[in-house]
């Protein structure tokens, strides 16, 4: 590939980026404006002269903490200020106990004294709730105790330089919070009540049309490429675990809205997108096709069961959208579902034995079980979703 290529498909992604979501723009452009009002204490000679060198932490504060999210900025954002200031408080006591050993003394206190904070730290990190919520918050203890404890021992105003350093960060820290609550503020809740509604729509749409055409539509739902749209539990742990705690208004959201609810939404939906994959693997190996009135009472059957789970994840997906409660339509989808499940086995129960076909009966089993289970987990979403409008005050 030429280098004219190369620069071509660059330019070609880049584009394909800012065009999928123009908010990306938006951030870059909110990341530069932080950057030039931190900048401002350099610029300007009182301010330079009131914080000196350390005005770099700002700017530094600026580029770690500003996250996409607001909520991801309040975290970061958060979790270097609190670590600065127990660092920082625990360097200078750390500086204080090494003087008093003497001169030979304090170098030998100060190496012990950071082996161990830091040792104890970075094994911390280690523990998966800390790991989760405070990862960087302990990253930013180390070095902060560290430097510090050790710039300490050269430098002999270490006061006045911790109270710069905190005091650059805190504003550096500030300035991004504002900028990223005020200015296009992007709410991670928000994203990922829109994910769940979308996917549980792709679900719905994977399942049109009849269960001997599973394999036309799963080819152009489920190519490699394209499975990955529904493995989002990491991306749903992400937000929960580490943003909405720390995202109180959520956007149009209320503070105390059920947000771990929406896991156990998308862990059905993923369970539901199995099964629709295993469906198409079987479609494309056994090539149903009708050769007998029975198969086609049973084809029948097949086609209600998907018709209508897929009238109920349509529903269902709507419902979130306009954050209302499912209608009871969603309910009799079920229900016809669940019927024409009952019937299938009945029609299965009374074929004579004479009549039966056992490599078309056996083509059939194996769609209706796989059929079932689909019932199922939309039957489970479907009360996920109830349970989701209830507790999130959903309109009636």
């Amino acid at each position: 590939m030429t280098l004219r290529s190369k620069l071509i498909d660059f330019a070609k992604t880049t584009k394909k980026i800012g065009e999928d979501d123009p908010r990306r723009i938006v951030h870059s452009m909110k990341v530069g404006l932080a950057l030039i009002l931190v900048s401002l204490l350099y610029y300007f000679r009182p301010l330079y002269n009131g914080f000196g060198q350390a005005g770099m932490w700002d700017i530094l504060t600026v580029v770690v903490v500003f996250e996409f999210t607001v909520g991801g900025t309040l975290s970061k954002s958060l979790n270097r200020s609190c670590a600065t200031m127990v660092a920082g408080a625990l360097g200078i006591g750390a500086e204080y106990l090494a003087n008093l050993c003497g001169e030979r003394g304090e170098p030998v206190i100060l190496a012990i004294l950071v082996f161990l904070l830091a040792t104890t730290a970075t094994f911390t990190r280690f523990h998966p709730s800390v790991k989760r919520k405070c990862d960087y918050g302990v990253l930013i203890f180390i070095v902060t105790f560290t430097l510090v404890a050790v710039s300490g021992f050269r430098v002999s105003q270490i006061l006045k330089l911790a109270h710069q350093r905190l005091v650059t960060i805190l504003i550096g820290g500030v300035t991004c919070i504002i900028i990223s609550i005020f200015v296009c503020p992007v709410w991670a809740g928000q994203d990922l009540h829109h994910l769940i509604a979308t996917n549980i729509e792709k679900l719905a749409l994977y399942l049109e049309g009849k269960p001997h055409s599973f394999c036309d539509i799963c080819d152009k739902y489920f190519t490699h490429k394209n499975i990955h749209r529904l493995n989002y539990k990491a991306f749903c742990d992400l937000i929960i675990e580490n943003f909405a705690w720390w995202e109180p208004g959520h956007g149009g959201f209320r503070f105390n809205h059920p947000w771990k609810q929406y896991l156990k939404i998308g862990a059905f939906a993923r369970e539901c997108a199995c099964h629709i994959k295993a469906l198409d693997g079987y479609a494309v190996n056994s090539k149903l096709k009708a050769t007998s009135e029975i198969f086609k009472k049973l084809q029948k059957s097949c086609t209600t069961m998907s018709s209508e789970s897929t009238k109920a994840l349509q529903d269902l997906a709507s419902a979130i959208k306009i954050l209302k409660c499912p209608s009871s339509a969603v309910q009799t989808h079920v229900k016809n579902s669940k019927s024409a499940a009952d019937e299938f086995k009945s029609i299965l129960k009374n074929i004579p034995p004479l009549q039966q076909n056992l490599q078309e009966i056996m083509q059939l089993l194996v769609v209706a079980s796989i059929l079932i289970d689909i019932i199922k987990c939309v039957e489970r979403i479907s009360e996920s979703v109830h349970e989701l409008s209830k507790r999130a005050g959903f309109q009636e």
